[in-house]
């Protein structure tokens, strides 16, 4: 019969944090020298007593150089939390964390010296500058000579299509735009290592896949590794090397994308059919887990989660009513799927804290992070 599926995929379970090496991925363990950024036991509790919330407990991980790792877990798993410890923004209680080798709490300067990043919620740039002088403001207090890099700012500027707004001030620009300025000033740097959160967020669909194809090339002609944190699935699943999953603050999940999807692979078809009217479709949803039913063009098409068992007995009941098989599907999980199973969660999330990255960049000199920005004449808050 055509499009008689072929026997369920024994594709591997994703592993656990307790199962997999250091870099999470089946492999040798990654040096804390070597790595670009090594976690290690990283624990922080909010509060204390009665009110105490923990809300990193135990988290280990590296990442190495030029990997994408993308970082899920519904709200309230530890995720900010724990950038934010790597970022020096948040002093852990217990653990470390390293970048290039160097220890972010004993020698913040030497470790945030290639590192930026951009954190979802926060005023990033500064709205009465022009985009291009954001890039330069940027550029200069992370010690880096504008003119030196003007060529790298031409070129982002031109990949994500900010190259006619050059000139423009960052306030009168679309929230999608303002994204997008803040992805070139984190980019536009000298920076090997970069954290992302929620980068897609305000951008519209032909935004968002010139972001993931740019985020691509600067990866592989630069060797950036990249940490991105986002709800958008798609973004996930086609940029990250890498799938770290955490809730109630621990790692539950760290695995690449193929292993992941492959081990929380459903049987799943998409089914079309002629002559079923409504006394047979109740029937067949009564005796199988059928989803997603329509009509187009006199045919009934809908979905069934099965193995090859189940999809047999639903082909013979099927002839038993004297439906006419015109179509069968293979469906395929996607990562948002795989997420909420292990999650038990929502993969769509919503907004988490964050916190301000001028005030992070220009003070990684050894202080403790401080907010700054612009007065409130520039339209914004202190942050």
């Amino acid at each position: 019969m055509a499009g008689t599926p072929s026997e369920p995929s024994t594709g591997q379970v994703p592993r656990s944090s307790d199962e997999t090496s250091a870099n999470g991925a089946g492999g040798p363990a990654v040096d804390p020298d070597e790595a670009a950024i090594h976690v290690d036991g990283l624990a922080k509790t909010f509060d204390s007593g009665a009110e105490a919330v923990t809300a990193v407990e135990d988290v280990s991980f590296a990442v190495e150089p030029g990997e994408v790792v993308g970082l899920l877990g519904p709200n309230g798993a530890g995720k900010t939390t724990m950038i934010k410890s790597i970022l020096g923004l948040v002093l852990p209680d217990e653990g470390e964390a390293r970048v290039h080798g160097t220890d972010v709490h004993d020698h913040p300067r030497q470790a945030y010296e290639h590192v930026d990043a951009m954190l979802e919620g926060a005023r990033n740039d500064y709205w009465r500058l022009t985009v291009r002088e954001n890039l330069r403001y940027f550029a200069a207090i992370r010690g880096q000579d504008p003119d030196a890099v003007g060529d790298r700012h031409a070129a982002l500027l031109e990949h994500l299509d900010l190259a006619e707004k050059a000139d423009t001030a960052v306030r009168d620009l679309s929230r999608g735009m303002k994204q997008k300025v803040t992805l070139a000033s984190v980019l536009a740097g000298d920076v090997s290592v970069a954290f992302l959160d929620e980068p897609t967020l305000g951008l519209d669909v032909e935004s968002s896949l010139k972001l993931r194809r740019e985020l691509t090339r600067l990866v592989d002609e630069r060797g950036l590794t990249l940490v991105l944190s986002s709800h958008d699935m798609e973004v996930i699943e086609d940029v990250c090397d890498r799938v770290i999953i955490m809730s109630e603050g621990r790692v539950i999940v760290d695995d690449t994308v193929e292993n992941l999807l492959a081990g929380f692979e459903t049987q799943g078809y998409r089914i079309t059919v002629r002559g079923a009217d409504e006394t047979t479709l109740d029937d067949l949803r009564e005796r199988f887990d059928l989803t997603d039913i329509e009509r187009v063009d006199g045919r009934v098409r809908f979905e069934v989660a099965a193995d090859t068992a189940t999809f047999y007995r639903l082909t013979d009941a099927m002839e038993a009513h004297g439906l006419d098989l015109a179509g069968v599907e293979t469906v395929q999980p996607d990562l948002a799927e795989a997420f909420v199973e292990m999650t038990g969660g929502d993969a769509r999330g919503g907004p988490g804290a964050s916190a301000d990255r001028q005030g992070w960049a220009a003070n990684a000199g050894g202080e403790a992070p401080r907010a700054s920005g612009p007065p409130a004449s520039d339209g914004g808050e202190p942050r």
